[in-house]
C-alpha cells in the first residue's frame, strides 16, 4: 500500500496528520525517541508506514515537530501581549493554561521533558535560536510593565522559567503529588486549588495582585 498522495492542504490530510501526531505523541512518551519506530507508530495510527514518511518525512522531523507544537501550545497566551496588557491577568492566564495542558495533553510534556533531560539533542537549535528569541521578545514587554509601575522588577526570564517549571511538576511527578495526597490521579477541585496556589505566590511575589475571578455561569445563564 502506497503513501497517499495530496496536491493541496485539505481536511483530510489535516486529519491523518492529527491521527500522525497523536500516536506519535503516545509512542515517544513510552519508548522514547531511539525505542520507538516509525512502524509501531503507523500501526497505532492505523495507517500503512509509508503515509507517515510522506506526511512527516523521517522519524526525527516527527519527533522534533511533536517537541516544537508542545512548546507552542504552552506559550501562545503570551504571544499577543503587548506593554498595555495587565500583568496580572496575563500571568494568571498563562499559570492557569499552562496547568490546564499539562493534564490535556499529559504524554507530549512528559516527552518534552524526556528530551531536556537528555540534553535536548534534537532541539537545541530550536532552543538557542527560535525560542531563545521568543523569551526576549516577551521579557521586553515584562519589563516595560515593571517600568509602568505595573509590577516589581523582577527578571522576566526567570518568571518565564519558574511558571513553566512549577506547572510542569504537576504533570512530570503526578504520581509523586497524587500519592502523597491519597489519590490515585488528581481531581479538578486538586488542580483548582493548585492553580490558585501558584497564582497567588507567583504574582505576589512580583508585586501584582490577582485578577478577581470572573463568576461562572451555568447552562441558564446564571451565575453560580
Amino acid at each position: 500500500m502506497t503513501a497517499v498522495s495530496a496536491t493541496h492542504e485539505s481536511p483530510s490530510r489535516e486529519r491523518i496528520e492529527a491521527s500522525i501526531l497523536i500516536a506519535a505523541e503516545e509512542v515517544f512518551s513510552q519508548h522514547g525517541y531511539r525505542g520507538a519506530s516509525l512502524q509501531v507508530i503507523a500501526d497505532r495510527a492505523g495507517l500503512p508506514k509509508a503515509n507517515i514518511l510522506y506526511y512527516m518525512g523521517s522519524k526525527q522531523s516527527l519527533y522534533v515537530r511533536l517537541l516544537n507544537r508542545m512548546m507552542r501550545r504552552w506559550n501562545e497566551v503570551l504571544e499577543d501581549i503587548t506593554p498595555e496588557s495587565d500583568p496580572a491577568t496575563v500571568l494568571s492566564d498563562f499559570i492557569r493554561t499552562k496547568m490546564v495542558l499539562g493534564q490535556r495533553y499529559p504524554e507530549g510534556s512528559k516527552l518534552f521533558a524526556a528530551e531536556i533531560l537528555a540534553g535536548a539533542p534534537f532541539l537545541s537549535d530550536y532552543l538557542a535560536g527560535e525560542l531563545r528569541e521568543w523569551v526576549a521578545s516577551r521579557a521586553k514587554i515584562i519589563r516595560q510593565w515593571s517600568v509602568q509601575g505595573k509590577m516589581d522588577a523582577v527578571d522576566p526570564r526567570w518568571l518565564i522559567f519558574l511558571i513553566w517549571s512549577s506547572t510542569q511538576h504537576y504533570t512530570e511527578y503526578s504520581a509523586q503529588v497524587s500519592g502523597i495526597l491519597g489519590r490515585d490521579a488528581l481531581t479538578e477541585d486538586d488542580l483548582e486549588s493548585i492553580s490558585a496556589f501558584l497564582e497567588h505566590v507567583i504574582l505576589k511575589g512580583c508585586g501584582v495582585t490577582a485578577p478577581v475571578p470572573k463568576p461562572s455561569i451555568d447552562a441558564y445563564g446564571v451565575e453560580k
